[in-house]
Order: structure tokens, then sequence, then C-alpha cells
């Protein structure tokens, strides 16, 4: 079976935050060449071996009477991570974050899918990409709500991440959701600044020039990529290819 396994963590906080839950959602592919999501899904909680911070708790509302006798997590996350049959990638949504613990050491050094930043490849003119937004701005065919719920819980995520990526791998290639999770996010409009909300192709150079600059990779990125596609940056890396209409927002 061809599938792609997506992967949500909720961890405990207190600065070196350790997972306290981690939960899955397999989309598979079908002999027709179409994904949609499988019954195989789940959630188990991990001792983080320290408390949980009230902070965190106050999002995902996990107890530490609720996981103080759960297994840790390098017992938890081969079984999850590496399941019979493989898996021709995992996925997450913003996959850094994931792939902080889920070490190559522990995956079996498979792929990742980011589908936060395939959605700003696939969908820019949405006005924001967290996995909830995509939520109720695209409204998935087939998303059962009480499922989804409640939110910033390991399996409801994991659960919507599946059919953001499931719509995805029924737009695009996984070979091409693979390259673009490689580079960093391809913002489809300035995040912040004076010129916060602006499409890219309507700054001037200076103003590329600057955030060409800035600390933030994905920003870096983003306006490198403008003076490429506009011939200032001849010498660039050639980037993975984009849909054409990227920056004609």
């Amino acid at each position: 079976m061809q599938r792609v396994r997506v992967i949500d963590l909720e961890t405990g906080g207190n600065g070196s935050a350790e997972v306290c839950e981690i939960g899955w959602q397999d989309v598979v592919q079908d002999a027709d060449g179409s994904w949609r999501l499988d019954e195989e899904r789940g959630a188990l909680f991990v001792n983080p071996g320290r408390p949980i911070s009230p902070d965190t708790m106050a999002i995902h509302h996990i107890l530490d009477e609720q996981v103080k006798d759960a297994p840790f997590w390098k017992a938890v996350a081969p079984d999850v991570l590496r399941p019979d049959g493989g898996v021709l990638a995992l996925a997450a949504h913003r996959a850094t974050f994931e792939q902080r613990y889920c070490t190559p050491v522990l995956s079996g050094g498979a792929s990742w899918i980011c589908t936060w930043k395939c959605a700003l490849r696939l969908w820019p003119r949405l006005e924001r990409f967290s996995n909830q937004m995509l939520r109720y701005q695209r409204r998935p065919e087939g998303l059962v709500h009480e499922l989804g719920l409640p939110a910033h819980r390991a399996l409801p995520d994991a659960y919507v991440t599946a059919h953001h990526l499931r719509d995805m791998l029924n737009e695009t290639s996984l070979e091409q959701l693979l390259a673009w999770s490689r580079e960093p996010g391809l913002l489809p409009r300035v995040p912040s600044g004076p010129d916060r909300g602006k499409a890219w192709k309507t700054l001037d150079r200076d103003a590329l020039e600057r955030l060409a600059r800035e600390r933030d990779l994905d920003v870096r990125f983003s306006a490198e990529t403008e003076l490429h596609l506009r011939g200032d940056r001849p010498d660039a890396k050639p980037l993975a290819q984009a849909p054409p209409t990227l920056f004609q927002l």
C-alpha cells in the first residue's frame, strides 16, 4: 500500500519541551492514482519525563496524571513512524517542529512533507495558512467536524492536516510536495513591517534587497525568489518549480 503518514505532536512546555502525545492519520493511494484518507489513525500518550507547564496545559489540556504511566518517547516513536509496510513519506503542518523530535534514527530516515510550505505554493490567495485556518477557509470535502476536535490535540490535528495533504496530492505530485518541503517557505505576501500584506511583485528593488537580508529565512527566500524571477539575481541557484501564477497576486 502506498501511503503517507501524517504526524502531529503535543509537547509539555517548560523550556525544553518533550513529547506528551503523538497522533497519526494515513493518506493512501488507490489503484486509479487518487489519494484518500485511510482508516489507519490513532494517538498515544507519551511520558514527557517532566511536569507539563500550565501554559501548555491551557492549550492542549493534557494533564500530568494522564501521561505519568505512559511509555517514553523513544519507546513509542519507532512503531508509529515506521509502521509495517513502510511509508512513502511522513507529513506534518510546519513539519520542522515534528522533525525536531522525529529524528532520522527514530523515523528510519523518512522524507518529510510540510503541508504549510505546500499550502503557500498551491493556495497563495488564501488569507492565512495555519492548519485550522486552512480547515475553515477551504472546508475540505469529507472532513467530519467532530473528528477534527478538539483542536490542539494530536489525533484531531493530524486528521485535519491529512485532508489538506490529500487535496495537495490530488493536485500535484508527491515529488513536487517533497521538493517544496525541502526549501524555505515561499510566502505569497510580505508578512510584517512597512510593506506588510503587499505582493512581492509590487515592491521596488530596494525594498526587495532589504527584505532579502532579513533574519527570517522564509522572508529572505521569498524576496530572493522575486529578485530571481525579475532577472536581478541571474547567478542565483535555480529554484524548484513553482506555479506560474504565484507572484501574480
